[in-house]
């Protein structure tokens, strides 16, 4: 092994200069598509079970980054996932029966979670929580947990909107009994000097989506914000503010690159980034690390990846992150 991150060293000291910068690069394009590691641990089996609805881009940027450390550790690497808690706790039951080395779950529905997530920790499999539910990881028995703190992330926008001067915003949020999803919107409420209502609709039909907010702002000229919980959900909040004739500003949680052009056009105010590429890639690589030398980051204390204000001012950088999928 010794030899092999020898290699990788002297790829990232090669990069200190441009040209070294691009042979870097290209060395790692080349490994990657070896599906090369950079070590030579066993073959571990990790699955990563997700409340991600179908079609849901975000973790897309997840997994793109757990692939990623997958590669470098020699991984294994299984996904699965279901919006519905029932569905998504079979899938982790089926991970145990294959007895897979570690388990990575979300825990947006914690209930439907709690008896799998002990049958996994009771086989002997470490499991590492990602994204939703910090505050019931530890309660479960999980190594640590990465991702934002959601009701921080709430109390992010709320700080923000009062910056930009806002009086009246609707929080939108995509999936019904997401409990991060109501902490973003009570922190939201929390810091925000102005009103915030709730708004609930069907994620999984963007018609409905748009027809929903379209028709709460027809009726409430009032509201001058709109924030939505997703980035996919943005470009349909837009649509909605045209159909309404209303001049309320667009903002949003995550980032992609859609997000990232209409933050540069100005069709967005801003968007709160938690850095999904780092909650995937990391929680591969810290269960890799736990085998290899049963370390814990964080004290299993969670791992914040976020919450990033990203403005105009940002976008243009970002932008070339979230068209190779890693932001």
């Amino acid at each position: 092994m010794g030899a092999v991150l020898a290699a990788v060293l002297g790829a990232s000291l090669a990069g200190c200069s441009s040209t070294g910068g691009k042979r870097a690069e290209d060395a790692r394009k080349s490994a990657q598509a070896q599906g090369r590691a950079a070590v030579n641990t066993p073959r571990w089996k990790i699955a990563m079970i997700t409340h991600s609805g179908d079609g849901d881009t975000f973790w897309d940027i997840v997994q793109n980054g757990a692939k990623q450390a997958a590669v470098k550790d020699n991984i294994d690497f299984l996904y699965s996932h279901s919006d519905q808690g029932q569905q998504q706790a079979q899938f982790v039951q089926a991970a145990i029966d294959q007895k897979v080395d570690g388990i990575i779950v979300t825990l947006a529905k914690p209930d439907a979670m709690k008896d799998v997530v002990a049958k996994a920790e009771k086989a002997g499999i470490p499991v590492i929580t990602v994204n939703s539910g910090s505050e019931k990881s530890k309660e479960f028995g999980a190594l640590t947990h990465i991702g934002q703190d959601e009701t921080i992330a709430g109390e992010a926008v709320g700080e923000e909107l009062n910056k930009r001067g806002k009086k009246k915003a609707l929080c939108v949020l995509h999936e019904q009994g997401n409990v991060g999803h109501e902490q973003r919107c009570a922190g939201t409420k929390k810091t925000f000097n102005g009103e915030v209502q709730n708004l609930y609709v069907t994620g999984t039909n963007m018609p409905d989506v748009q027809s929903s907010i379209e028709a709460k702002l027809q009726a409430d000229p009032s509201i001058d914000s709109v924030v939505t919980l997703g980035a996919p959900f943005a470009d349909t909040a837009y649509k909605a503010k045209q159909s309404a004739g209303s001049s309320a500003e667009i903002d949003t949680f995550d980032l992609n690159a859609k997000v990232a052009t209409a933050l540069q056009a100005g069709t967005l105010g801003f968007a709160v980034d938690q850095q999904p590429y780092l909650q995937g890639y990391e929680a591969v690589d810290l269960l890799w690390l736990y085998k290899y030398n049963a370390d814990v980051l964080g004290g299993g204390l969670p791992v914040l990846t976020g919450p990033q204000i990203i403005t105009k001012d940002q976008a243009a950088q970002l932008k070339a992150y979230t068209e190779r999928g890693t932001r």
